[in-house]
């Protein structure tokens, strides 16, 4: 059920009759919800800045749009998800250094880059992970949650967030804590043998030699050689020679040099050889979360993948619950 809580979070009331579609961790600014109403159903409350959530889980958001069609007889509630809200700040070197720099247990660094930010909305629990962060730098201006969600890669761990009301009387939040990544892929395989669907394909003749230019002219531009290794490192060492080497030239004047690599190794990920897989995640039957990984196998072709999960699209319509997993790297 889908609850309506105003901008102090205090509850109102479920929505009724809405349908509602939730992409908690959509590319980019596609970390949104939205939510349908015939306009009798329409109220007041339901207005900018007011809170919409499903209790105990990650699916919810603040309303930040509002559109009404009077032609097809609907109001739809837009706005960014929790995770949409943490993509929208910003992670800024303090003034005197290049880099925000972290150290210390995976909860403590989080509560102290999240809560400040957010004025008492997002809470980080006191309890320990045991795993800690040393000197972690964060990529230059990087999103809030990107830049935690690195970080916690770096140690396999990922972001598990729901709304929480403890108390009826009281505001709800959204709970964030860091947890273990959960990896299926040596639990469960899908293959043809247990009719499950899902689609592989693995590239091997992507680039894998990037010859990167920036800034400069003719003798004086400055020219990186990046290279990709078959592990999916990139490195400034040469694996590749003769005709197993694939090259192609980025050129990137705009970005200052000390960035130049991160600029361009982003841009090589996207021409280099790669897997992709897709899979009817919600036939698996187990609680898989984004950040979660799961596997594939094909006994016909000896290929075999893994895939964390990226999203979870949540959806209600005409008061049917459905759930649609998107494996990293899979088109909305």
């Amino acid at each position: 059920m889908v609850i309506l809580a105003d901008r102090n979070r205090r509850e109102i009331g479920p929505i009724k009759k809405a349908n509602l579609t939730v992409k908690p961790n959509g590319k980019d600014k596609e970390k949104t919800f939205s939510i349908q109403i015939a306009r009798r159903y329409w109220t007041e409350e339901m207005c900018f800045s007011n809170y919409i959530y499903i209790p105990g889980t990650e699916f919810g958001g603040i309303i930040g749009e509002i559109l009404t069609d009077t032609t097809l007889d609907y109001v739809e509630l837009k706005g960014y998800t929790w995770r949409g809200l943490m993509q929208m700040k910003v992670i800024k070197p303090p003034s005197d250094t290049a880099y925000q720099v972290v150290s210390g247990e995976l909860n403590t660094v989080l509560r102290s880059m999240i809560e400040p930010r957010f004025s008492g909305l997002f809470v980080v629990p006191e309890k320990e992970t045991g795993v800690t962060v040393t000197n972690y730098q964060f990529d230059r201006f990087c999103t809030l949650l990107g830049g935690c969600m690195k970080m916690l890669n770096t140690v396999k761990y990922r972001l598990h967030i729901e709304y929480r009301k403890d108390v009826q009387t009281l505001p709800g939040y959204v709970y964030v804590e860091a947890v273990p990544v959960v990896d299926y892929s040596s639990q469960i395989e899908l293959s043809k043998d247990s009719r499950l669907q899902f689609t592989m394909d693995k590239k091997r003749n992507g680039v894998n030699h990037l010859i990167v230019t920036g800034k400069g002219e003719l003798l004086e531009r400055n020219v990186l050689d990046l290279y990709a290794w078959p592990d999916g490192s990139i490195k400034t060492e040469q694996y590749y020679t003769g005709i197993d080497e694939i090259e192609e030239v980025y050129e990137n004047t705009s970005t200052e040099t000390s960035d130049l690599r991160n600029s361009a190794e982003e841009k090589f990920r996207e021409l280099m050889s790669k897997d992709t897989f897709s899979m009817n995640v919600e036939k698996l039957g187990i609680d898989v979360e984004i950040g979660d990984i799961v596997g594939a196998r094909d006994y016909l072709t000896g290929m075999y993948m893994s895939k964390p999960i990226e999203n979870i699209i949540y959806g209600i319509t005409g008061g049917v619950v459905s759930k649609t997993y998107k494996l990293e790297g899979e088109d909305e």
